[in-house]
Order: structure tokens, then sequence, then C-alpha cells
């Protein structure tokens, strides 16, 4: 089985993050990383493809800094790594990206056919939560979102999805787009040597004219949303405390239920 697994390299949760004048994420290789939700779509690809003695293919699309995504991938095992990158992608949006991608699978389709997509349920700096279902339809192929639990039986993927109160579990034939949550499984942590012989491992570059893309189809040239104004969230006021003791503070806090329409009722 032959599992090209998309990953995207992000900014840690914990960084400062924002946006550029020109609209687009400020992205530094100091305080990015690999999606972490994107761990778990590299285990699910590892799992599948070594019950039928496979193939694992990460693939990533973004600019200079990203190949380090596809690093970490390598050292968690996976086989080859691609990256799609040029000025041409910069400032695309989701459906740009999802254009872009699939593009990237029809190239890897083109070496030997691709049996399964793999990905994370969301990016963490966008939590746009649709590049599974974009590249699906790019793709023409069916998809398992939001699973839980992916096995493979014969040729047909069984994929558990956890709902408010019910559990599903849907089938699709291979080739197929499947997206995996946080707690689908629990991704292995890279050995040394792993992590030193990825650092030395030969990445694969495509840009868009190597996936067959014109320049009007990809990046902000692509997109079809603009960034037309971004602005820091203001400062926290902090809470307002009340140190007396006469009634004042239950006040206090009803007003600021109200004039938040924080409770119903009228005013």
């Amino acid at each position: 089985m032959r599992v090209v697994v998309l990953v995207k390299h992000v900014p840690e949760l914990l960084s400062q993050r924002a946006l550029g004048e020109d609209g687009r994420t400020v992205r530094t290789s100091d305080d990015s990383a690999l999606n972490e939700v994107d761990e778990n779509a590299v285990e699910a690809a590892l799992q599948l493809a070594g019950s039928s003695e496979g193939e694992v293919i990460a693939v990533t699309l973004g600019p200079s800094i990203a190949v380090d995504a596809l690093r970490r991938t390598l050292a968690m095992g996976a086989s080859r790594a691609v990256h799609a990158t040029g000025d041409a992608f910069a400032g695309g949006d989701v459906v740009a990206t999802a254009r872009a991608l699939a593009a990237a699978v029809r190239h890897l389709d083109g070496e030997a056919p691709v049996d399964v997509v793999l990905t994370g349920l969301a990016a963490l700096d966008g939590l746009g939560s649709v590049i599974p279902s974009l590249v699906a339809a790019e793709l023409g192929w069916p998809q398992l979102t939001v699973v839980e639990e992916l096995t493979l039986e014969g040729q047909t993927l069984v994929g558990r999805r956890e709902l408010d109160g019910a559990t599903e579990r849907w089938r699709a034939a291979t080739p197929a787009v499947v997206s995996v949550t946080d707690s689908a499984n629990d991704p292995r942590l890279p050995k040394m040597k792993d992590l030193l012989a990825a650092r030395a491992a030969e990445i694969t570059v495509l840009t868009h004219t190597d996936l067959g893309l014109a320049d009007e189809e990809v990046g902000a040239a692509g997109s079809r949303t603009r960034v037309v104004e971004a602005a820091q969230r203001p400062e926290h006021p902090g809470p307002e405390i009340v140190t007396d003791d006469d009634g004042e503070g239950g006040v206090l806090l009803a007003r600021y239920l109200l004039d938040n329409d924080l409770v119903g009722g009228a005013r």
C-alpha cells in the first residue's frame, strides 16, 4: 500500500503568532514545528503501510523552513519526503492550498498508484479543518473524516468516528482521503539516530510548474479570499477586584452580566 501523508509546518502554539503587513502568517524557524495533529496522521500512515509492507510519502507545501516538518516525518519513519515550494505558492488560501496538494498527489500517483492520502484533523494555525475535504474533491476520491480509528479490510478502509451519543463506522474503497483526530493513536517518538539520519536525508523539491499548475492557479493569484486588514487582539483589561463586603460586588457582577448579554431576560 502506498500512502501519502500531508503535513504542515506551523507556528508553535505558545509562540507569539501574528500576521505580517502582507496579511500572511509570520513564520520563523525558531518558533515553528510540525503541526501537532499531523503526527497522528504520520503514525496512522506508518501503521497502515506497515500492515501491507507499503510506502509512506510525506508531502508539505510551504516556504523553505517547512522542510523541518518533513524531516520530522522522516525521523518518525516515513520512506521519503516531497516539498512543494516556491514564491508562486505564497499567500494561498485553503482553496489554492488544496489545489496544490492534490496536484502533488497526482504527481506521485503518476509514478505509482497512491492508495490513501492521510491528513490530520486540522492545522493548528488556522483551524479551518477543510483541507481534507477540499483535497478529496480536487482528486474526486471518497473521504473518511474525523476518524478515531482506521483499519484496512482487504482493499477497504474502515474508519470509526465518535459523535455525540453515537459511534459510526464508515467504509471507503481505495484510493481515498482520510483525516484522523489527535486521539486516533499515540505518535512514536523518533530515536536520536533517526533524527540524525533525517537531517541528512534527501528531500524532493517541486515547484508549481513541476506539478503542472499555472501561475494563476496557485498562491494569492489562485485564491478565492483576500486578507484586507489584520490587527493584534487588544489587551485583556484584566479582572476588576472588589474588596469591600457591603454587597457592591454582587451589584457589579450583575451589571457586568447584563451589560454583556450573558444572562437572559429583559434588561
